[in-house]
């Protein structure tokens, strides 16, 4: 292979590391606040009898999984299962409803019909402006159902619907990529919060 096609592509590649940590650094800046509220709001809802629902579409569905099985299952100790749902997974329902009604009512509905007061709606969109996971949020704060928001890009729609009992993580990037991997790591800081105000 021609060497200075694999030094163009190792610089490409040794970018994304430095544009990745770069986002991460000024996220922290802002963001460990709002992190550690999310902590709290979280243990509240679990301590309570809640749970915690998640949405989100394509990478952020992706997330939203990945959360609800880090509390379900485990996070990085052995512990008891902790009351957390995916509204991504159920392809019954997702096609039913996109179909029947519309792609923006898939996330509402199983809020609507899965939820309660007390509850938590983590509604990730990268863009603030998915119309599926804006219509969820909306849904449940008419429930009592309180919102962790995970945005990037300013926060869009989403970031007009929030009130100051709701969380905003709005990731300082408007690159889908960056916002993401951020995403993932508040994900994280939000299970071992969680699981530090619960279990130590």
């Amino acid at each position: 292979m021609d060497k200075d096609t694999i030094e163009h592509l190792r610089k490409r590649a040794s970018q994304h590391f430095l544009d990745s940590i770069a986002v991460k650094q000024e996220a922290e800046k802002i963001l460990p606040e709002s992190v550690a509220r999310g902590v709290l709001a979280m243990a509240d809802c679990l301590k309570s009898g809640g749970k915690i629902m998640a949405c989100g579409n394509g990478g952020s569905a992706a997330d939203a999984q990945h959360f609800a099985a880090e509390l379900l299952g485990r996070f990085e100790r052995e512990r008891e299962e902790l009351a957390a749902i995916a509204l991504t997974t159920d392809s019954s329902i997702l096609t039913a409803v996109g179909n029947d009604y519309s792609y923006d009512d898939i996330f509402s509905k199983q809020v609507r019909g899965l939820g309660k007061k007390g509850d938590i709606l983590l509604g990730i969109s990268t863009s603030g402006n998915s119309k599926n996971v804006v219509k969820a949020i909306e849904a449940a704060k008419k429930m009592g159902i309180k919102i962790i928001a995970f945005t990037g890009n300013g926060g869009g729609k989403i970031a007009t619907l929030l009130d100051k009992d709701d969380v905003h993580l709005c990731v300082p990037s408007a690159r889908t990529a960056r916002i993401q991997e951020t995403h993932l790591v508040l994900l994280h800081g939000l299970c071992d919060g969680v699981d530090h105000v619960l279990y130590d």
